[in-house]
C-alpha cells in the first residue's frame, strides 16, 4: 500500500496518523485513501482507449462517497441488485451508465431498472431472458441486453470466487450461447447489444483472461455469420489485489492484449468491471487489542475486530497483513493469532502472525478496501465500523458507526392482550 508509511514512529495513511483517526473515530474503524483510490483508477485508463468503458464493480465497496468519486471520474458502474442500482443514483451517478449483473434478478429489480434507463443487463440465463422480454413488453419498451456467457475457464482462484467454469452457477454455458443468442435476436422487446463473461475474482495472471477474451471473439465471429451484430463486448473484471507481495498481474499486457484482438472490430466498445483493484489496496481496517492471552502452545492477540468487520480471512482463508499502528524498532516480533470477538471458532484476522503488540495498542489490516465493509453484518448484535476518507491531512467521515438504535429500527415486540 504506497499510501501507508511510518511517520516519526505512527503509522499513517497519506498524511493523516492513523492513531489520530482512531481517537476521533473509534475502532474498528475503516480509512480509505481518496489518492490511492484514483491512482488505481488512473492505471487501467492509461492502458484503455477512451472510446472503452471501466464499469467500477459497486460490490466491492458501496460506500456513496467512493462512488461519488469515481462517478466524476468518468466511471461506468457495474452492479447486481436492485440496491446498487439506488446507491448509484443517490451517489450522483446516472443510470445509462450502469451494466446490471447478477443470476437471480427480480421483476421488481428489472423493471425498477427500465424505468430509471438502464444501460444494459447483463443476462445470465435463459429464463431471465425471457423474464426481461416480458417486463419489458408490459412497460412497452424493449429491454437493452448482453448474454453472459460462461466460457468455462479456470482461472485459478478460490472456488468461492471462481465463476467461469461449467459447473459455477453464472452465465449461459458456451455450447448453448449460440441459442440464446438466436433466441434474444428474434424477441420484439430485447435490445440485443453485446456479450459479456467474467471468470472469477482475485486473478493474479493474464493467462486465464486472455483465454476467455479469445473464446469470446471466436463467438463474435459465429455470431457475425448469422448476421448477429453486437456492439459491445463486455470481459468482466476479477483482477487481483497483491495481498502477500509474491505476485501482480500484467494489467498493461493484458489490457494491450484484449486491443490487439479487438483489432478487426473497430466499432465494437470493450468494457471491463474492475471492483478490488480499484479500491482493494486503498483502505485499512483499524483495530484496539483488548487482551494479550498466552496457552501452553499459543499466544492470542484479541482485538476489537471481528469476522463480521472483515469477513474474507473467515470465509475465503484470505491473508490480510497485520502490522502495529506504533512502530516498535529493537523488539523481537512474537509469533500470535490475530483473533476477533465474535463468538466463532472462525473469527480470525490472521494466524501465525509475526506481531509484538500490547493491549491498548492499536493494529492496521491492511488492503482492506474491498470486500470489507461490504461484506460486514451485525452477527453476535455488533454494530458495524465507521467509515473515514482521507487525502492529504484531510479526513472526512463518509459513514458514521452504527448505534444500538440501528440495529433494532424495524424490529417489534409482541404486544400484550
Amino acid at each position: 500500500m504506497s499510501q501507508l508509511s511510518y511517520k516519526a514512529g505512527q503509522l499513517h495513511i497519506e498524511s493523516n496518523n492513523l492513531s489520530a483517526l482512531a481517537e476521533q473515530f473509534g475502532t474498528p474503524l475503516y480509512v480509505y485513501s481518496k489518492s490511492q483510490i484514483l491512482a488505481n483508477w488512473q492505471k487501467f485508463r492509461a492502458f484503455w482507449p477512451s472510446q472503452h468503458k471501466l464499469c467500477y464493480a459497486v460490490k466491492a465497496n458501496s460506500n456513496l462517497a467512493i462512488l461519488q468519486l469515481l462517478a466524476q471520474h468518468g466511471a461506468w458502474f457495474d452492479i447486481v441488485s436492485g440496491g446498487e442500482l439506488k446507491r448509484v443514483l443517490a451517489a450522483g451517478g446516472s443510470a445509462n451508465q450502469v451494466v446490471f449483473s447478477g443470476v437471480a434478478k427480480s421483476e421488481a429489480e428489472i423493471r425498477f431498472a427500465l424505468e430509471k434507463g438502464i444501460a444494459c443487463f447483463n443476462v445470465e440465463s435463459a429464463a431471465e431472458l425471457e423474464r426481461i422480454e416480458q417486463v419489458a413488453r408490459a412497460l412497452k419498451t424493449r429491454a437493452p441486453v448482453s448474454l453472459r456467457v460462461n466460457p468455462d475457464v479456470d482461472a485459478k482462484t478460490h472456488p468461492y470466487i471462481s465463476t467461469g467454469l461449467k459447473a459455477n452457477k453464472f452465465g449461459i454455458a458456451i455450447n448453448d450461447a449460440m441459442a440464446v443468442f438466436r433466441r434474444a435476436h428474434t424477441l420484439n422487446h430485447i435490445e440485443l447489444l453485446g456479450a459479456d463473461c467474467h471468470i472469477g475474482s482475485q486473478i493474479m495472471s493474464d493467462a486465464p483472461f486472455l483465454d476467455a477474451a479469445k473464446r469470446m471473439f471466436k463467438l463474435l465471429e459465429r455470431l457475425q455469420e448469422e448476421a448477429i451484430e453486437l456492439s459491445h463486448l463486455d470481459l468482466g473484471g476479477g483482477f487481483g489485489v497483491d495481498y502477500e507481495g509474491h505476485a501482480t498481474l500484467d494489467l498493461e499486457n493484458y489490457l494491450q492484449g484484449v486491443i490487439d484482438l479487438a483489432h478487426d472490430y473497430p466499432k465494437l466498445t470493450l468494457m471491463l468491471e474492475p471492483g478490488r483493484a480499484i479500491v482493494g489496496d486503498a483502505g485499512v481496517l483499524i483495530s484496539k487489542v483488548e487482551y494479550i492471552k498466552r496457552s501452553d502452545d499459543k499466544q492470542f492477540v484479541l482485538v476489537d475486530a471481528g469476522m463480521n468487520d472483515l469477513m474474507r480471512p473467515s470465509l475465503y482463508q484470505a491473508w490480510h497483513d497485520i502490522v502495529p499502528v506504533r512502530e516498535l524498532t529493537g523488539v523481537a516480533d512474537g509469533i500470535v493469532d490475530v483473533v476477533g470477538p465474535v463468538c466463532e471458532t472462525g473469527c480470525f484476522l490472521g494466524h501465525a502472525r509475526h506481531l509484538n503488540v500490547n493491549a491498548d495498542d492499536l493494529i492496521a489490516i491492511k488492503h482492506a478496501g474491498a470486500y470489507g465493509f461490504t461484506m460486514a453484518s451485525n452477527y453476535n448484535t455488533r454494530v458495524r465500523p465507521a467509515e473515514v476518507l482521507v487525502e492529504n491531512d484531510r479526513a472526512w467521515l463518509i459513514r458514521e458507526r452504527e448505534t444500538f438504535d440501528d440495529l433494532i429500527r424495524g424490529e417489534r415486540l409482541i404486544a400484550e392482550e
